[in-house]
């Protein structure tokens, strides 16, 4: 799973580079159609970071006793995954954002502006006038998510898996009931809670599963194989879908059934993403998504983009090269440095030796 991150989050990156006027544009019109669905649709890996960010979690504090000491260390533990590297994308944007302040914008756009990219607030308020990191809405979602977790544990417990199959069911239906009552869907936290719900009730069904007298006996070949290929085929046709949901209502499933394949193991595909080298790139996969798009915004100013010696399929080549080396750095430098030493301050903090 810890290469699937990569994988994703390298998809994310695609799609932004695939856009209206940016650098892969033009090869991609010589793509089949279908195939240009499959290669801008990233903004779809959003849903399955969060279905493994709430499978991960219920994994990892399945045992945590919810006391005041246990939630702090929680908390701690969760601002200290997220915020540092978020922190140093706002530090690459800062001179972007000097420069917005001296347009001509209202001064309380501006502020506005200013305040939903401190506060990690981007996720609830729609569509911003400025993108000076796109994929930042999506941890304000994390965030809400971090503090629904502890209520949503202690709510479904360690049931058995007919109940978790019986959660995952209403994870599912949560977008269909929202729209039904005319929930906007700019508030994207409360849409994509289906996807974190559904990773908590898989992550129940796993256990079962893992603990079974027949785990042996299974592969997660049989589960991540059919789900990926349905997944590329709805993408690829969206339109075999639409007529009666969502494509990301279409996928939600297929992502459950890809993580837990996954999870299960079994397989080429599954011992591939369990590389060194791709083990090593997912750790540094949240250090690429968050600060993939400020290194661009920098990239544009080189010689590299600028200079006009390069056609624009090897500026993007040596910038995806460029973000994910960038990345792995401040990955080893930076976050896994900084998520370690919050930790330690909140253990001393809170929990002082005699």
């Amino acid at each position: 799973m810890t290469g699937l991150r990569f994988i994703l989050a390298l998809w994310v990156v695609l799609h932004h580079l695939t856009g209206k006027g940016m650098m892969l544009e033009p090869w991609m019109t010589t793509m089949p159609v279908e195939l240009q669905r499959i290669v801008h649709g990233g903004y779809l890996a959003v849903s399955t970071f969060f279905v493994l960010s709430g499978f991960v979690l219920a994994l990892s504090y399945r045992q945590t006793s919810w006391t005041r000491g246990g939630l702090v260390r929680y908390g701690v533990a969760r601002v200290a995954r997220v915020y540092p590297t978020y922190l140093l994308s706002l530090v690459l944007i800062t001179p972007f954002m000097v420069e917005y302040f001296l347009t001509r914008a209202a001064i309380s756009t501006k502020f506005e502006m200013v305040a939903h990219y401190w506060f990690v607030s981007q996720g609830w308020a729609g569509k911003l006038p400025v993108s000076w990191n796109t994929p930042a809405w999506s941890l304000s979602c994390e965030l809400f998510f971090y503090l629904c977790f502890p209520l949503l544990v202690a709510a479904l417990g360690r049931r058995a898996w007919p109940k978790m199959l019986l959660a995952a069911l209403i994870a599912l239906s949560i977008p269909t009931v929202l729209a039904d009552c005319g929930v906007p869907w700019s508030l994207k936290p409360l849409y994509h809670m289906s996807d974190f719900l559904l990773g908590i009730a898989l992550a129940g069904i796993y256990e079962s599963a893992a603990n079974s007298s027949w785990r042996d006996k299974i592969s997660g070949l049989w589960l991540y194989i059919p789900a990926s290929a349905a997944g590329l085929y709805f993408i690829a046709f969206p339109q075999v879908v639409e007529r009666s949901m969502t494509l990301g209502g279409a996928l939600r499933p297929l992502n459950a059934a890809l993580l837990m394949g996954l999870a299960l193991g079994g397989g080429i595909p599954a011992r591939a993403l369990s590389t060194r080298m791709l083990v090593q790139l997912g750790k540094a996969s949240y250090s690429l998504y968050i600060l993939h798009i400020p290194l661009l915004w920098w990239y544009k100013r080189t010689w590299l983009y600028t200079g006009g010696w390069l056609w624009p399929g090897a500026q993007a080549a040596i910038y995806v090269v460029l973000a994910v080396a960038l990345s792995a750095v401040a990955f080893s430098r930076f976050e896994e440095p900084a998520n370690r030493r919050v930790r330690d301050w909140a253990a001393l903090r809170f929990n002082p030796r005699p």
